[in-house]
């Protein structure tokens, strides 16, 4: 299964969605693989710590060898690195990204990315994708190469917006690129149920008829000391309160792709 997490509004929790899956997964026992595409790397030292700044194979380095012919390429296994966690894996962000994406869009290598996760999918059981705030090759890369996108929602009325023009260039990427691209869930993030307007806002969009998640994500300093330790939280707080939402989302998405 190849899920990416794609919203062009910052800030909305993409990478806290991507790694904390991730690891609950991981937990679960499931081979599990972290791809960050984002240039500054969050998802990469969110599970690798201090040890992300010393990496050398990275998905920039993966790209780059495209470029060029080479009869000696490595394979996309190559730049994929253990974390500290069991079962749990990432193929590392890179700086150099943003250099790299004018000349792989000029050399059309926009299924470069489809092509190797294809390949590494025979090695994991979850592959998630992070990406940054924008609809870049990267970002078409990743919804071309997945079977499932979840976008994340932060309760307010510009991630509202955002949200109807991100379903509109979502379809594009289906009728054009990917037909078997499925929005597997709408995910709200940062919820507090005691507030007014998020109930509001989740409330109309179930009644659109928008595939919105039922378990919700709410707002805690623990998702930030998690960032600080670099520890996902099913290992940084396994009893939290959001660990165990966190866990309800996993096996809620396991029960529904099982279903299908």
């Amino acid at each position: 299964m190849i899920r990416v997490v794609f919203n062009q509004k910052g800030g909305v929790g993409k990478s806290s969605i991507t790694c904390n899956l991730a690891a609950v997964f991981a937990s679960q026992g499931r081979r599990t693989l972290v791809v960050d595409l984002d240039p500054q790397g969050n998802s990469t030292h969110y599970v690798m710590g201090k040890a992300a700044s010393d990496i050398k194979d990275s998905v920039a380095d993966f790209f780059e060898q495209s470029l060029s012919f080479n009869l000696f390429n490595k394979d996309a296994s190559d730049f994929v690195h253990a974390t500290p966690f069991e079962n749990l894996s990432v193929l590392p962000s890179n700086p150099e990204l943003d250099y790299l994406e004018r000349k792989l869009e000029a050399k059309h290598k926009i299924y470069k990315l489809k092509n190797a996760l294809r390949e590494l999918e025979k090695y994991y059981d979850e592959i998630i994708i992070d990406t940054a705030p924008a609809l870049n090759f990267y970002t078409r890369s990743a919804l071309i190469s997945a079977d499932k996108v979840l976008i994340p929602f932060d309760c307010d009325d510009f991630s509202r917006q955002a949200l109807y023009q991100i379903l509109g260039e979502l379809q594009d990427i289906q009728e054009d690129h990917n037909d078997r691209l499925q929005i597997e869930g709408i995910i709200v993030n940062q919820f507090q149920p005691r507030a007014s307007l998020p109930q509001k806002l989740v409330q109309e969009l179930v009644d659109e008829g928008l595939p919105v998640v039922p378990v919700k994500l709410s707002s805690s300093v623990k998702m930030k000391e998690s960032h600080q330790s670099c520890r996902p939280l099913v290992y940084f707080a396994p009893k939290h309160t959001l660990t165990l939402q966190y866990i309800e989302l996993a096996n809620a998405l396991s029960k529904q792709t099982a279903e299908v």
